[in-house]
Order: C-alpha cells, then structure tokens, then sequence
C-alpha cells in the first residue's frame, strides 16, 4: 500500500526573521537547495526553522535527514499533532516501521480524530505483519480518507488469509475506481491463491486494457496459460516480462519451463499411420 504523499505544511509564519523569509521566498519559487542553505544560517533549536527544513528535505527525498528536522520539533514542541505525524511519515519512508507507528500514536493521542495518522499508523502495521491491529486502524478511518482505508482493509484481509472477505472488498474498490491498477493487481494475486483460473485471465486482462506494460497482469496470464497448456502463448507472456523486468527471475523461470514443454511437445512420437492396403 502507497502511504501517504506528503508532509503537512505548518510553515505558516513569515517574518520570524530574515534568514527564514529568504527560504519560504526561495522554497516558494521551487529552489529547495538555495532554501536549505539559506536555513543552513539559523540557530538550530529554532522549531520553526526546523519545520521548514523538515518539509524541504521531505520535498527532496532526503527522509532521514528530514526525520532529524521533525525530531528537533517534537522536542521543542511535544504537543504539536501535525509534528509528530510529519516525523511518523518520515520513519516511514525511511522503513523505520516500529518508530513510525509510535510517532503515528502520539499523533492520535494528541488529536483522535487525525485520520491521517490512523491511516499511516495503518500502513506501518501492516509492514510489521500485525495485521489484526492495522485492519482495525483501517476501519477506525472516515471521511475523505475512506477510500484509501478500504483498500488497506482490503490487503490486511488478503494477508489474514480472509479471502472471501478480501475479494468482496477489492470488488467494492473496483466500483468507485474500475481502473484501480493496485486493486485489479490484488485481485490477480488473490485469484493465484485461490487457484481460480478463469478469475485470473478476467482481472488480467482487465488490468492489461489500463496497463499494456503491467507486469502483473503479464504474469497473471502467463499463470493462467501454462495451468492450461497452451504453452506457446505462456512463452509470448513471459518473453514479454523479461523485457519489461530483466531482473524477474520468475518471468525467466517460466520462460524456460513453457519453452521446454514446446520443445518436448515436438519430440513425443505421434499415432503411427496405418499402412496403405492394411485390411
């Protein structure tokens, strides 16, 4: 599951001092690096400054150094509920899950109603394998965030071995989003596991009309061909994926075991005709 996107912007203050306005001006017409270094220049202990870096680096990738950013923060404010979820959306991207559901709980004690957090802390637990306790985060989310909760529902149900349960809530995905790459993906998986071979060839195929060039939906087929025989068009699939994905070993496996089925299908002796005259 896709965590959230990005940060919550609390650098609300201009005129703090010189130093800070220069980086919100620089920040603002898209020069981050110029802004960080015009940050570089301000007393660190200073929370404001701290949060303006952390969005800066965050906005760069650079995850780590931001989650230092927000941990100046914290400290300095141990009240500030949107603080402690840009520091939990930082340990996240930095694959900190432990640190992350902490930060994402502090968050929800100082606002309950942050669901934001509740869908982060969600996605952390379902990294960490404790799934009953991010289906329950899922569930615990509403309004504007409903949507993302369920699809998050959804993968803690699959991995909860909740199949049935699991197809009926990536179905009721599909009808807000019939193009859902994510959910039409986990659908295929799940057809996989349940080894229903007609589900598997709908959902692929679905997904290769949104996607040409979907892996998973190549691999869906490929699935689906070599259960059935039909073993050139499992070789076709899986030539396809290698191109797509050198580096799937999976895609390479099936490759040669349809190409050796090719290959013994021409050697096996066929019927002997009978001979001309034969009574």
């Amino acid at each position: 599951m896709t965590p959230p996107a990005k940060v919550i912007e609390i650098s609300l203050q201009p005129g703090v001092q010189p130093q800070i306005d220069a980086a919100l001006a620089l920040r603002s017409s898209g020069r981050l690096e110029d802004a960080l270094r015009a940050l570089a220049r301000v007393n660190e202990s200073n929370a404001y400054a701290n949060t303006i870096r952390g969005e800066i680096e965050f906005a760069l990738g650079r995850y780590q150094e931001a989650a230092l950013s927000y941990f100046a923060v914290v400290h300095a404010e141990p009240d500030h509920a949107d603080a402690h979820y840009n520091l939990a959306l930082c340990l996240q991207r930095s694959d900190r899950w432990d640190a992350s559901c902490q930060a994402f709980e502090r968050a929800l004690s100082l606002n309950p109603a942050h669901d934001a957090a509740r869908l982060g802390l969600g996605a952390s637990l379902l990294y960490l394998n404790r799934l009953d306790e991010a289906f329950d985060a899922f569930r615990s989310c509403s309004g504007a965030l409903e949507q993302a909760a369920a699809f998050g529902k959804a993968v803690a149900l699959q991995l909860l071995h909740r199949l049935g349960e699991a197809e009926s809530a990536y179905e009721a995905l599909l009808e807000w989003d019939p193009n859902s790459e994510e959910t039409l993906s986990n659908l295929i998986a799940l057809g996989v596991e349940n080894q229903d071979l007609d589900r598997v060839r709908d959902y692929s195929q679905r997904l290769l009309k949104v996607s040409p060039q979907s892996s998973a939906a190549l691999q869906g087929l490929a699935a689906v061909a070599l259960e059935s025989g039909e073993h050139h068009a499992a070789a076709r699939y899986c030539d396809r994926i290698v191109q797509l994905a050198p580096d799937c070993l999976e895609a390479w496996h099936n490759l040669r075991v349809a190409l050796d089925r090719i290959v013994a299908s021409f050697r096996s002796p066929g019927p002997v005709p009978a001979a001309s005259g034969a009574k």
